[in-house]
């Protein structure tokens, strides 16, 4: 299990098509983009940011516990500017606290291009079970909130990113802003939530329907050591809610990102392999339909020939097949953004969502 979700380079093995392919960024994104103050134009030679480590964004729970740190990535020498802020958080299955390394391998291309980036970690599904993981998302979002002044922080734009269950806490950290019972009261409150645009690369996000779409469950239960997939009592996502998805319904229905996503839900860019073979590539069509029908901004990359990975997001990665659906109330997401779910693609994208992002909801 370790290995689910970490960051790597290399691709792993494991089809669907979605959508239609598209071609170049069009010319109203990259006009939208110059309208985003405090980014540069492009993320261009990376320079190294300045890094604070270690940040408790909340108290230890349990106290040997590393789920409540962040890292700050700051822009060099430019905390006047109120900056937007990227979250990155990696995966691992929900069974390590070590999310917020992801960020260090991201950030000089996003603090090149303006932005702030918070490497956060959440707690492990072995010290913590749901919905102690929202929590902490969430409690990380109100300190950097609280902290803006402090750190060139600009707290109307805030977005979360993650791969695999990171991606699983960035959806969640979108769609539950207006959900006072996910709230939680850790660290930080009377501070909105609220982000503003997600970025989900291949996380879960309906667990009972994770089986019946799985490339090869027996590869899986070797590679995991498991005998029911998913549905397995020792499953990560039965470690999660802290019992067999088969058997607990109703703490599936409230961990699973689909239930919540209505007319509240920000942007989200989804990127999933069609060869993935521990997240089934329906799990984000999944999500995709579900924004889809809500009417909310949404872009899917589909991606072939790519497994459980990381490098999904790298520049040579294979050209996706991409679908595209327009806010249904002002239009002003609407266009492809690319044919692949790079780094600079994605900022375009934060860069049109953040531009039109407001805070909503969140509470305390």
């Amino acid at each position: 299990m370790a290995g689910w979700g970490r960051v790597a380079g290399r691709r792993r093995a494991g089809g669907t098509r979605l959508g239609r392919r598209v071609g170049m960024v069009v010319t109203a994104v990259v006009m939208m983009s110059a309208m985003v103050p405090g980014l540069s134009s492009a993320a261009g030679t990376a320079s190294a940011p300045e890094v604070i480590e270690n940040i408790a964004y909340a108290p230890a729970n349990p106290p040997d516990s590393k789920g409540h740190l962040l890292d700050l990535h700051l822009p060099q020498g430019q905390r006047a500017i109120p900056r937007p802020t990227l979250i990155v958080t990696g995966g691992s299955a929900w069974m390590r606290e070590d999310g917020k390394d992801y960020a260090a391998d991201l950030a000089p291309f996003f603090t090149d291009a303006g932005y702030v980036v918070a490497g956060v970690s959440i707690r492990s599904s072995g010290v913590a079970q749901f919905p102690a993981q929202v929590h902490d998302i969430k409690a990380a979002v109100r300190w950097l909130r609280a902290h803006a002044r402090e750190y060139g922080i600009d707290p109307d734009r805030i977005a979360v990113m993650g791969t695999s269950s990171g991606g699983w806490t960035a959806a969640m950290a979108g769609v539950t802003s207006n959900v006072p019972e996910l709230e939680g009261n850790i660290g930080v409150t009377g501070v909105s939530s609220a982000v503003q645009a997600v970025v989900d690369l291949y996380g879960p996000t309906d667990f009972l329907q994770m089986d019946e779409h799985m490339i090869d469950c027996t590869a899986f239960n070797e590679r995991m050591g498991l005998r029911d997939c998913h549905n397995d009592p020792a499953s990560p996502e039965s470690r999660l809610v802290g019992c067999s998805i088969q058997q607990c319904p109703d703490a599936v229905r409230a961990a699973n990102p689909i239930t919540y996503v209505d007319d509240e839900t920000p942007p989200m860019l989804i990127a999933h392999g069609q060869n993935d073979l521990l997240v089934p590539h329906h799990q984000s069509e999944l999500l995709f339909h579900a924004l889809r029908s809500a009417c909310r901004d949404a872009v899917f990359y589909s991606v072939p020939g790519i497994g459980h990975d990381s490098g999904i997001v790298a520049p040579d990665t294979p050209v996706a097949d991409t679908s595209w659906t327009h806010h249904c109330r002002s239009g002003k997401l609407a266009g492809p953004l690319g044919e692949r779910p790079t780094l600079r693609n994605i900022d375009a994208f934060l860069r049109v969502a953040l531009a039109a992002g407001e805070v909503r909801g969140g509470g305390a």
